[in-house]
């Protein structure tokens, strides 16, 4: 298909304002901020632009919401602060850039949001800090504290140290980690401002017949590959990501937006509700922390392919995973640590808390759990991961 050539997607809400049957309001909000958005296209912080968000989420604080910032363009204000220093490609360079930056970046959220009296905090995270289940509770809990002391917390990922989302090979411009943060603190609504206005069929930008999908009930394969064919003329943190970050957010209860942050008031007419920018409506009530840090797959140590009884079995009874419906088990993984559980095509139906460790499961994968102590010499219980233990996709 051509890069220009927009298509028709007849089962997707396009191009009209459709109903949404959202909540009026939201209470706890995270808002994630683009680079494209915060400079404005340019090499620089546009403090226009900045200033306007700020006021905005100003106005919600005062109307008691709770708000938690994501924001990116540590590295292009870094750039800015050392426009004379010739530019290099290297990792450890664009680290540099980070470095000075994320003094800068915070100190501008600092000024701006000083003149209507509210404090303001700074969290770097990295996948390390939330991969176990100490680290991820200790973020939660930090972050769930500011909220209640009435802080502004700014979120960014901790580039001095971590390279993966500077290399775009995980993050992708921190959509993947305010996903990640909004499971962290309950969130009602992500709210992921870009300079697009949504997700279109096509590149909006040299297509005129693109049109805005309003609507995305299920994020599946053809949502993906529109995403990704829109996706090339953003580079990294693209449409793709926001569609990975999308998908994550929905599938732990939360609601997710992405609208152009560049909207006159566009936060403050989020958080009432109104029908703007591309939204995307929870697949699920709200999971415990427990269940919403397996979903993320930060801590996932493995993976195990079920057969298609056990699909069943699972998804549609409920039931707890057997042994006997265990074809194969990848990685390794000890008694405890939480595992992917796949389909025979392997697809990703969900994850839990193994109680068998991967060599276990080498020997009683596809065996009954009458056998479990005959062939280990020792037995943990019938299930391989218990209901109370999983979360489906």
């Amino acid at each position: 298909m051509p890069e220009c050539l927009a298509p028709s997607f007849p089962e997707l809400s396009v191009g009209v304002k459709t109903a949404r049957f959202m909540l009026m309001s939201y209470r706890r909000i995270v808002a994630k901020f683009g680079t494209g958005l915060l400079t404005s296209g340019t090499d620089h912080l546009d403090l226009k632009v900045m200033s306007s968000l700020v006021e905005q989420i100003a106005r919600l604080h005062g109307q008691e919401r709770e708000i938690v910032i994501i924001s990116s363009g540590a590295i292009a204000s870094g750039r800015q602060k050392l426009e004379k220093v010739p530019e290099r490609k290297s990792t450890p360079f664009r680290q540099v850039l980070a470095s000075v930056g994320q003094s800068h970046l915070m100190y501008t959220y600092e000024q701006l949001f000083s003149q209507y009296d509210i404090t303001v905090a700074q969290a770097l995270l990295t996948k390390e800090d939330l991969s176990d289940r100490s680290g991820y509770l200790n973020a939660r809990n930090t972050l769930l504290a500011l909220m209640e002391l009435d802080i502004i917390c700014i979120v960014n990922e901790n580039d001095i140290v971590a390279i993966d989302e500077i290399e775009g090979l995980k993050f992708g411009d921190n959509d993947n980690l305010s996903a990640m943060v909004a499971n962290l603190v309950d969130a009602d609504l992500l709210a992921l401002l870009t300079d697009i206005g949504g997700l279109y069929t096509a590149d909006p930008s040299c297509n005129p017949q693109a049109q805005l999908v309003r609507r995305v009930d299920k994020i599946d394969a053809e949502i993906e590959r529109i995403a990704s064919d829109t996706a090339s003329r953003q580079g990294i943190g693209g449409m793709t990501t926001k569609i990975e970050a999308a998908k994550l957010a929905t599938s732990s209860g939360v609601n997710v937006i992405i609208a152009d942050g560049r909207e006159p008031d566009i936060l403050v007419r989020i958080s009432q509700g109104e029908d703007i920018g591309t939204f995307f409506p929870a697949q699920v009530n709200k999971m415990e922390s427990k269940k919403r840090w397996m979903l993320s797959g930060l801590a996932s140590k493995g993976k195990v392919t079920v057969d298609k009884g056990a699909v069943l079995a699972l998804k549609e009874h409920n039931k707890s995973l057997l042994p006997a419906g265990i074809i194969k088990a990848e990685g390794e993984f000890h008694r405890g640590d939480i595992v992917d559980i796949l389909d025979e095509k392997g697809k990703h139906i969900g994850c839990g808390i193994s109680n068998y460790s991967s060599s276990d499961l080498a020997i009683i994968g596809g065996k009954h759990s009458d056998r479990i102590f005959s062939l280990l010499g020792y037995d943990y219980g019938d299930d391989v991961v218990h209901r109370n233990n999983m979360v489906m996709l």
